[in-house]
Formats: C-alpha cells, structure tokens, sequence
C-alpha cells in the first residue's frame, strides 16, 4: 500500500469518528484507581449500586496481570498504590482473599511493605473507612487558605489541579469523616513505617518540613474555633465558585472527586444542586463495554478537535470541507473568555484560549491553546472576523502567560515553587506547573505561523525570541528535549524541532541537527520509534521502547520539518507506518503515550495513534512530491 492510499483511509476513518457537533473526542485510558475509588466515593456517599460495583469489578480483573498486580501503564511494572486500591476494590465487590488472584495481589503488596507503603492519597480513602487513622496522616489544615500569595505555600503555589484537589482535601481531612465498610485489610499490613514518617536527613528540606507537620497536628489537635470555621467556610464558597457548568472541577476526576467529598461533609445534601450536578456529570465520562465498567479521568474533545482539523489539513482534505467548517465553528464557541486562576499571577491581562475538556472556563491552557490557533488558521472560515478576534485574544493572552525566564507552561505562569513538592502530603505526581519544552515550543510554534500571516496578528517578536531562547538552553546534552505532556523524549524533540523550523532556524542549525542525529541514533530496527515511560525515571530508557504509531509520528515530523523527509530514516519509519495501518485506516496502539504526572500517571489517548500518523503522512507527501 502506497502513502496516498494510506492517507484516503485514514483520513475517512478519522472523519467518520466526528460529532454530528463537530468536535472529535475518543477515550483517555488511566489506571484501574480511578474505577476504585469511585466504588469508595459511591460507598462513602450512600450511592453504591451492586450492578455498578460488578461491572467495575469486572473490568479491575480484567486489568489484573499474571502475577496479581496492577500497573500504571501498559506494560509497565507493578505499582504498589494502584495493586492496594485494585485489591482493596475486589474486596469490597466480594472477591475472597484466598482467591487466587487475590493472594497473588496480597503476596505482592506485603513484599513491597504493605498497605502501609501506599501512597497518602491512598490511605485518605482508607481513613474514610476507618481503616487508617486520619491522625497518622500528613497534616493539612484548612487556614492554609487565608495565606497571601506573596506567601510561600500558599494555594496559588500549587499547580492548579494540585490546587483544586488540595482544598477540598484540607475541608475533609478537618472533618475526618468515617464510614465502615464492613471490611478490613488485615492480611495486607505488615507495621511498616510510612515514607512520610522516615526521619530526613538533618538540615535537610524535607526535615524541616517534617518538623511543621508536627507542629501542625499539635494545631490539629486543638485549632482555634472561630478560624477554622471561617477557614472552612472560605474553602466551601472557594470550591462552589470553580464549578463547571458540567458539574465537574478542574475538568478531572481528582479535584471533581473531593470537592464533591467536601462539600457532603460540609452539610451539603446529595440532591442539593451542586452535588446532584456533580454527580450526575460522571455519567458522561463512563463507559461500559462486554459487562465491564470504566470511567475517564478526563476528556479532551477540544484537543482532539484541533488535532484532527491539523491532521486532516496535512492530508489534504479541502479547508472549505463541510466537516473543517464544523469543527472549526465548534472550537471558535468554546473560546475561554472569562478570568480565572492564572489571573492569580497575571491580574491585567485579558482572557483568551481555550481550555482541553468540554468545560473547564477557570483553567484554559497553553498548549490547546496553541494548537488550536494553529488549526484554525488551515481552514477557511465564512467570518473571518470572528477568527481573528479570537486568535487575537489568543495571541496577546499567551504572550501575556510567558514565565518570567521564557518558557511557557501548560496552565499558570511563574508556577515554580520548589517548597511545596517537600511537603510530607505531596508524595503523588507533579504539584507545580513550570515551563516545559513541549508546551514552550507549541507557543513558538503558533506565534511563528502567525507572524507571517498577512491578517496581522499583534505577535511580540521579543517573546517568540524568549521562548526560542529557552528551548535553547533547556536542549539535552544527547539533542533530545524533554517532553512534559508527552512520552517522553521522543515527544518533546518531535515538538520542538517543528516549532524552531517555523520560527525561522535554518535546518543545518546545530540545534536541529544534534536533535535529528538523536532521534536517527534511537530509531527502532523495525523502522519505528517507541519511548517506554520509564524514561521518565530512568535515563536508560530514554528513546527506547516498543514501536507505536504515534511515538514514530512525532519523530517523522520533526525529520520532515528539518527537510530530512526523502533520507533513510524518514523514509523507515513512513514504511513502518504503512505496514502497521488497519485495513479501517486506523493504527493499534495499546500502549501509553500521554502523561498526566511523570513518574505516577499517564494516559492512553484513543486518537493519538490515528491523528499523528495522518500528520506526518500528511507532511511527509508534501515535502517528497509537493501533494497533500
């Protein structure tokens, strides 16, 4: 099969997945934790339906591996947390614990130190079934909200889903709620310490903290009445002001969770409004498929809206295409025009962008919004007006959210505290927001095609510049960049290289050429590329892993974008692509290729493994015979 057959069908089969609305949105695929917990949240809540605990129950055996655990990713090693929520779940669904796919879990947890070694978020839920005491958990007061942001740990310090998730937890962990579940988890304790209470090295941050969490049980212990009232009653109105008109928080499950959490200990009925619409918004992001039930952590149609437009635009497909012209009027009606959070750190600037779910108005991001300027710029939209207020907005709203050394990041900007990862609560994912090379390079990016465009759009060359300034500097000593949102190094050199290109850097520059000689030099032998997440913990990874289509995708369109299209590697990973194309025109991917936090949790993005190929096929004829 040739490349332009290959783009027919893929093309057909990403146009044939659109909303009669005209988005695009296919599955984020998590870990089993999220269908865990909320079994613990419907439990806890009163709400638990036994069909609902067997068809979730269903699809966490499904997941279970031979050896009885549960991972994070495909493939990927044995996680201890997500084995204890799993195992705990199947308990709590009737599963025995001398099944004996129980034993194998419980064998491998009690190997590992226990429940007791889980992470704090996971002994959270168990304190709320009175199976951990909240007394032994890290301290997390609620007057952390009266904290100026001029004020190291104050809220705004946290990165914003950090944010969300940690002031609706400082609501419940006040109230230490408890429920019995009938259940305990004896046969998986072993008296181990937990990794908050091992003693830091002296002099040391994480000491020092350890020292205030101390101090504040004693406060626990104790607080002055009439304050942590007021602090409670802060955090209940700061958590009601944030919800969507969906009934979500954040556009994801953590934060959605536990504002839901902490609103209920607060007094709220379950068919107040806000609950009731809380509630009632899981049922848009669950799926259930052959008597297995699962949820989304997060949906991303604005995403992959921009995504596919841009995929299908380097295929070929008419930019007056009936198709193009709906999704494009349907990313122009989500434009995030209101002031949120980041308004935190930048009060004067405008609001403008768009956020990556279908609402999340409080916390637009940079690299949707980026993404999404440059789609729209490929289609030919009947008000041409109404598309440059928009990406004029865009423009001076992402200039605007430059962090000070340059960069850019993905929600909030100068999010850079180091303090706030030492605390003895954060022992779960990122909780700051710096600047990363993939969302830096998608601003440059966007800012660069702009430029050149003859609407002229108000782009601040001194900020590209920055930007590109940046990159520069955070380029690895192998030629790679890191890719924050994205696994891992292939991702942020496949993003960066495209972004210097459009921004004018000559493809013989070093930087283009060290990151291509990187990317040839980690090439797989079948033709493909592949980056396992354990890169992100261990630099032997690093551009290593199975071949997956969207991995080779973004490699293909860097080499395309530095003119190496027509050499050998280009032309192996194309054949790599075509040979591994579904008759339907879409690609297998079972692996994870998006990151949520390095290192905790990542993503299986359905579209990516469809939407990429088509873009750097798409590319790649363009640039070896001049046709889309």
């Amino acid at each position: 099969m040739g490349v332009e057959q290959s783009l027919a069908k893929a093309t057909e089969r990403l146009l044939s997945l659109q909303d009669t609305q005209g988005w695009w949105k296919d599955e984020l695929e998590t870990n089993v934790s999220i269908e865990a917990e909320d079994l613990f949240l419907r439990e806890f809540l009163g709400i638990a339906d036994p069909e609902v605990t067997r068809q979730t129950a269903n699809w966490i055996r499904h997941n279970q591996r031979a050896d009885g655990t549960w991972a994070t990713f495909y493939q990927g090693p044995a996680d201890l947390s997500v084995t204890v929520e799993a195992y705990w779940a199947l308990r709590y669904a009737g599963d025995p614990a001398d099944a004996d796919h129980m034993a194998k879990a419980a064998a491998y947890i009690r190997a590992e130190g226990g429940l007791e070694r889980s992470r704090v978020f996971t002994r959270i839920w168990m304190a709320l079934f009175d199976l951990w005491r909240w007394e032994d958990l890290p301290a997390l007061p609620p007057e952390v909200i009266f904290l100026p942001k001029q004020v190291p740990l104050n809220i705004y310090d946290f990165a914003c889903w950090a944010r969300q998730t940690l002031v609706a937890l400082t609501v419940v962990g006040a109230h230490r709620p408890v429920r019995s579940m009938g259940l305990n988890l004896d046969e998986i304790r072993t008296g181990a310490i937990p990794p908050e209470r091992e003693l830091a090295p002296l002099g040391s941050p994480a000491r020092r903290f350890q020292r205030l969490d101390q101090v504040l049980h004693l406060y626990e212990n104790r607080p002055q009445r009439r304050v942590r009232e007021w602090a409670l009653s802060r955090a209940e109105q700061w958590i009601i002001a944030r919800q969507e008109s969906d009934g979500c928080w954040g556009g994801i499950q953590p934060p959605w969770v536990y504002s839901l959490l902490a609103l209920y200990v607060r007094g709220y009925s379950l068919h107040h409004p806000i609950l009731a619409q809380g509630l009632a918004g899981f049922d848009a992001w669950t799926i259930v498929e052959d008597d297995m039930r699962r949820l989304e952590c997060c949906q991303s149609p604005v995403w992959d809206t921009c995504l596919a437009l841009l995929a299908l635009a380097d295929a070929g497909v008419d930019p007056e295409d009936p198709q193009m012209m709906a999704g494009a009027r349907w990313l122009i009606d989500q434009e995030v025009q209101i002031v949120g959070d980041w308004a935190e750190q930048r009060p004067h600037l405008a609001p403008g962008g768009w956020a990556f779910e279908f609402e999340n108005n409080y916390y637009p991001d940079l690299d949707d919004t980026a993404e999404v300027a440059l789609a729209l710029r490929r289609i030919r939209h009947p008000d041409a007006k109404q598309v440059q207020k928009a990406l004029d907005r865009a423009v001076i709203w992402a200039q605007g959210m430059q962090c000070s050394d340059g960069g850019w990041a993905a929600f909030d900007a100068d999010n850079c505290s180091p303090l706030v990862a030492e605390l003895p609560f954060c022992d779960f994912g990122e909780v700051i927001d710096p600047p990363s090379a993939d969302v830096t390079a998608h601003v440059v990016e966007m800012l660069a095609e702009l430029d050149g465009d003859q609407m002229g759009f108000p782009v601040d060359r001194t900020a590209m510049a920055r930007g590109i300034q940046w990159l520069t500097a955070q380029q690895e000593e192998d030629g790679s960049w890191y890719g924050r949102w994205g696994a891992n190094y292939i991702y942020g050199t496949g993003a960066v290289v495209p972004a210097l290109i459009s921004a004018g850097v000559p493809a013989d520059d070093d930087r283009v050429v060290r990151a291509c000689r990187w990317l040839e030099s980690v090439q797989n032998h079948d033709g493909g590329w592949g980056e396992d997440m354990r890169s992100y913990v261990d630099d032997n990874w690093r551009g290593r892993g199975e071949s997956t289509p969207s991995q080779t995708a973004w490699a293909l369109l860097a080499l395309v974008a530095a003119g190496r299209a027509d050499e050998e590697a280009a032309r192996r990973g194309v054949a790599w692509l075509l040979e591994n194309q579904r008759d339907d025109g879409d690609w297998d991917e079972p692996w994870y290729t998006g990151t949520g936090f390095s290192g905790d949790f990542y993503i299986r993005y359905h579209l990516y493994r469809l939407v990429f190929p088509l873009m750097a096929l798409g590319r790649w004829m363009q640039a070896t015979t001049g046709e889309g």
